[in-house]
């Protein structure tokens, strides 16, 4: 019986693979690639480049509408409790500007802008590092398989946010420095693709396993 059982657990992993790649989760990509085109041409427009405030308000908006998108593309919305995470994962896109405002000093959007330096959240190498002893975290505290997603939903918060911005800043992989600004195009197609990696990745550690046993089903995106 082990011979057939274990045909039958790889045969559903390989589908749960396949369904990342589904014509639905290729299609949202695609339309979180056209939003970001959008929210950048809206951002360009002079009434808003003379306007600090409500510059700062739209484009901390994008950010939390390309985690919600990307989040949502992971792990689809079938139940409440996938709603309260990707709004989470909206949240954490966004609330990590706070730190430029944190280093300010100030809530000025022009004494945001004339920082000689990036706010410490901004460090893309403390992506893995956070999501890492987040994971630490829950296994000392021994949470359920149910939180299982919460490094990856962090991870993918964070990283949106910082593709994002490096097409306007470069990435700051600290101790190394800031590498050169993402290219625009280039920028896109990370925004659009990153969600599709984030899934991969979850296949490869099992933690899809994991949330498609919390959702009843297997998780087609």
């Amino acid at each position: 019986m082990a011979g057939p059982l274990n045909l039958l657990a790889e045969t559903e992993k390989a589908q749960a693979l396949l369904q990342t790649f589904s014509t639905a989760s290729l299609v949202a990509g695609a339309g979180l690639g056209l939003f970001c085109l959008v929210a950048d041409h809206v951002l360009q427009l002079p009434l808003l480049l003379h306007h600090p405030w409500l510059w700062a308000a739209l484009d901390n908006g994008a950010h939390a509408i390309v985690g919600f998108w990307s989040w949502a593309i992971v792990i689809g919305l079938r139940k409440r409790s996938d709603f309260y995470e990707v709004v989470l994962a909206g949240f954490l896109a966004s609330v990590i500007d706070l730190d430029h405002l944190y280093l300010a000093g100030s809530l000025w959007p022009k004494d945001v802008r004339a920082l000689s330096q990036r706010p410490p959240l901004h460090c893309s190498t403390l992506i893995p590092a956070l999501c890492f002893a987040l994971r630490l975290l829950m296994w000392a505290l021994r949470l359920k398989d149910s939180w299982c997603s919460l490094p990856w939903l962090l991870f993918l918060s964070l990283a949106s946010h910082h593709v994002r911005d490096g097409a306007r800043h470069g990435l700051w992989v600290c101790p190394l420095g800031n590498t050169a600004p993402i290219s625009y195009w280039l920028h896109v197609v990370m925004t659009a693709t990153l969600p599709h990696l984030c899934s991969v990745l979850m296949y490869l550690t099992g933690t899809r396993d994991m949330i498609s046993t919390k959702h009843g089903v297997a998780i087609d995106v």
